[in-house]
């Protein structure tokens, strides 16, 4: 077997949560079947249990139980090899959830997104990693073109429709979305600003950078620039990619954006952002968390959001004033 390649990322965007770090996904062995029966039957093979989109976890780690004993419950998708051993993912979504509770030897379901904080980074990649895989089994059981059933191919990383006449080969599904934090060009000499909005499905006070799908036939510059004007009204002049994070509630890929605005006047024509403000680094500073009782919340620390608005604001400590880095053309 090749050794794993090296992913080069930058500093921050390697320390983001919810990717398969460290972990090889064996693209040959999945389309070896010889090599997949083998490793089915082997007692190295670990599977991570997903029950309705919930993950088996225990205590604060990734439960891992052997496939062996699991094999007949749920068809095996195979995610690769992690340190020498064949780990797979099994959707019990079919079952009772008791039924599914009786195999884990003392661990539990729960969801990621609540128990992510406190997952290593490594079980938090494997888990979302899992997760995004069986949920988009789930949804893929029919053939989006004809409408007959798909059956699993290459260990669960493609469905292909029975059909005869169709035969169409579907994939994973993964939606790419921007998110972008805007910075004020500080034109009026009144200091760093950035651009946060609050959703109608935030919890109160609770504001975030702005974010949106990518639409079809359009660049994520494009992307970053149209989202930010039909949501807040402001134009931009300068956009920077930031870094991007697997985000698989359920199939998003985040890719963070820095922009510097054009136009400051806000205006909100957008009913999903119901408020949005330029904030200073003090407002920030003096923010809360998540679900506090605060003026200001922020988003959640295992978020690009969060890592978009530290990174601002680390910036703006560090030079003591407005601190884009933008560089003239």
């Amino acid at each position: 077997m090749h050794d794993r390649p090296r992913t080069a990322t930058r500093e921050h965007e390697s320390r983001f949560r919810y990717a398969a770090e460290g972990f090889d996904r064996a693209h040959l062995q999945r389309i070896d079947p010889c090599w997949q029966a083998e490793a089915r039957g082997s007692d190295q093979a670990h599977a991570l249990i997903v029950w309705n989109d919930r993950s088996a976890v225990i205590e604060d780690r990734a439960l891992r139980l052997p496939l062996r004993g699991l094999i007949d419950l749920a068809e095996p998708l195979f995610l690769g090899i992690e340190q020498g051993r064949p780990l797979f993912a099994l959707d019990l979504s079919d079952m009772q959830r008791t039924q599914v509770e009786a195999l884990l030897h003392g661990g539990r379901l729960d969801e990621l997104r609540r128990i992510g904080p406190l997952l290593s980074y490594a079980d938090a990649g494997v888990l979302a990693y899992a997760r995004a895989l069986c949920h988009w089994h789930r949804t893929q059981l029919h053939c989006g073109r004809c409408g007959r059933p798909t059956r699993v191919e290459r260990a669960g990383h493609q469905r292909v429709c029975t059909g005869p006449d169709c035969a169409c080969v579907h994939f994973p599904r993964t939606d790419p979305a921007i998110i972008v934090l805007v910075e004020h060009p500080d034109d009026d000499a009144a200091g760093p600003r950035c651009l946060l909005g609050r959703s109608a499905r935030f919890p109160e006070r609770m504001f975030s950078t702005l974010a949106g799908f990518v639409e079809p036939g359009e660049t994520l510059e494009q992307a970053v620039a149209r989202e930010v004007f039909e949501e807040s009204g402001i134009e931009l002049d300068r956009i920077r990619y930031f870094g991007s994070q697997a985000w698989p509630f359920p199939a998003s890929l985040m890719i963070g954006f820095h922009a510097r605005a054009r136009t400051t006047a806000i205006r909100l024509e957008d009913d999903e952002i119901i408020e949005a403000d330029w904030f200073t680094p003090e407002a920030l500073d003096a923010a809360g968390e998540w679900g506090d009782a605060a003026e200001l919340c922020l988003p959640r620390r295992d978020s690009i959001a969060r890592a978009l608005i530290e990174d601002w604001r680390g910036r703006v400590r560090s030079a003591g004033g407005p601190a884009s880095g933008w560089t003239e053309d």
